[in-house]
């Protein structure tokens, strides 16, 4: 069995500090970088959910989560795209939500 009281959050935590610490990118590139791996693997809105405050916090644009888009569109086409596009929407609905209603979101970028 799992050891501590949250244990997968725990292990996502350490899996994302050995990642930061092993890479020269600038955080807002790390985070766009990432934003495209979310892409390619269809991940769920609460992966896109996970760096939004991050990617805040380091300044990254709407147009540059855009660029992104744009950018692995021709590797991932154009399903792949348009939903994660929605992904990303809702995930912003998600933060939003959460910060009206001051709920905690302290968690490791997965």
């Amino acid at each position: 069995m799992a050891k501590g009281e949250t244990p997968v959050l725990d292990a996502l935590a350490e899996i994302n500090a050995v990642s930061l610490d092993r890479t020269d990118l600038d955080p807002a590139s790390l985070i766009l970088v990432r934003l495209a791996a979310l892409i390619a693997v269809d991940a769920p809105s609460a992966s896109y959910l996970a760096h939004i405050g991050p990617a805040a916090e380091f300044g990254v644009s709407v147009g540059q989560v855009q660029d992104v888009l744009v950018a692995v569109a021709p590797i991932v086409g154009t399903p792949r795209t348009l939903d994660a596009a929605a992904k990303i929407t809702e995930a912003l609905g998600m933060a939003i939500d959460v910060a009206e209603t001051g709920a905690d979101t302290s968690s490791p970028i997965p």
